[in-house]
């Protein structure tokens, strides 16, 4: 068993009023510590509005995340409050000027006001309303992502100095489960990924005893099984021509791309292998055919071809169009086809199509290369619904 402790920390010392601040708030007893709370989601609330106000001008500001929220996860195990929000973010700089290098005017200001009778629920009146979190916490660790750097954390236990450390891509669920399907599929025992889930509850001002959110650990098995399942009937469409068919979570506009697996060969390779005078064609057959048709279910072609086949499983066009969008993919994947008149004749009868011209009417000869077709009587479908 290992335990691999990512990225390396870089600590920063408080400066001396933050520092005097901090020793101020861990050392005196105030009896209204709840205020901290809501100074945190004032914070959270002022990256919202600085997203919103820089989305107005620039929609991708939110790509990352288009929803504006505030999430609080209580952990009862790990004795810690979280409350998320996806607001603006800071960059590395932002977290060590914004939270302990650089002296804020109201540090001093607040503790002066502190010294003449004010009470620690004015502290963000002063701009350093985070500082209250150490009025609860022993610890407080920031985690931040702003558009313009990567993923931070800052953390510190307020003994004079805080660090930073970058946040690393291999703790995310999607990477870790990306990263184990593309490299270790070939592994013959089952990898389990441990996974949190958890829902929301809108909770009112006085529901003090409810949760906002209920947190579970899950382990999930890494396993395409599931979403392969639901594209097998492509397979037996396209037969040999590809490794299998997957139903893919990245293709934004297109209905299809092709993949070569990491023992596949290339475009670039298959050009090269092709080109060969003496060439093991088994072998090239084989590893030609090591390619993954990846599909996207939200596409409308995709879910077009899905009705047609549902309605009719004797219709001669949804074949043709799969192999037709199989042979484009090919094109637009850098491959080469095997039969460019065969590619031809498809683009061909979809001309006629969109003219409205009928079959008998052009040069004929074109049927020659239509798949075989489904028996009225068969079993089922060769397309199957993608949810």
């Amino acid at each position: 068993m290992a335990d691999v402790h990512m990225g390396e920390a870089e600590t920063f010392a408080f400066q001396a009023e933050i520092n005097q601040l901090l020793s101020l708030i861990i050392n005196t007893f105030y009896s209204n510590k709840e205020i901290f709370l809501r100074e945190l989601i004032s914070n959270s609330s002022d990256a919202l509005d600085k997203i919103r106000f820089e989305s107005l001008t620039d929609k991708s500001k939110l790509d990352g995340q288009p929803e504006l929220f505030i999430r609080l996860v209580p952990d009862k195990a790990n004795k810690t409050l979280s409350v998320i929000d996806s607001g603006v973010g800071m960059t590395k700089a932002d977290l060590v000027n914004n939270l302990g290098t650089i002296a804020r005017s109201g540090t001093k200001e607040f503790m002066e006001a502190l010294q003449a009778g004010a009470d620690v629920s004015m502290i963000g009146q002063f701009g350093v309303g985070f500082y209250s979190a150490y009025l609860v916490a022993e610890k407080v660790i920031v985690t931040t992502k702003h558009n313009d750097d990567e993923q931070y954390v800052w953390e510190s236990q307020a003994g004079g100095s805080f660090t930073v450390t970058r946040d690393l891509e291999y703790l995310e669920e999607r990477r870790l489960k990306d990263l184990v399907k593309k490299h270790s599929e070939f592994i013959s025992y089952p990898i389990y990924l441990w996974t949190e889930k958890t829902t929301e509850k809108e909770i009112s001002d006085d529901e003090d005893d409810e949760t906002a959110e209920k947190k579970e650990g899950d382990v999930e098995e890494v396993d395409e099984e599931k979403e392969e399942s639901k594209s097998k009937k492509k397979k037996d469409i396209l037969g040999d021509k590809v490794e299998k068919v997957v139903v893919s979570d990245r293709i934004v506009d297109s209905p299809c791309c092709l993949v070569t697996g990491e023992y596949g060969w290339t475009a670039n390779m298959e050009r090269i292998m092709k080109a060969q005078a003496l060439r093991d064609s088994s072998m090239g057959a084989y590893m030609s055919s090591k390619k993954t048709m990846e599909i996207n279910p939200d596409n409308g072609i995709m879910e077009e071809l899905r009705k047609r086949a549902e309605a009719d499983k004797n219709d001669k066009s949804v074949k043709d169009l799969v192999l037709l969008l199989f042979e484009t993919a090919l094109l637009t994947s850098g491959f080469s086809l095997d039969d460019p008149n065969m590619f031809a004749g498809r683009i061909h009868r979809m001309l006629k199509l969109g003219l409205s011209i009928d079959e008998d009417e052009g040069a004929g000869g074109d049927d020659a290369e239509m798949p075989e077709l489904e028996e009225v009587g068969a079993e089922e479908s060769k397309m199957e619904e993608v949810d």
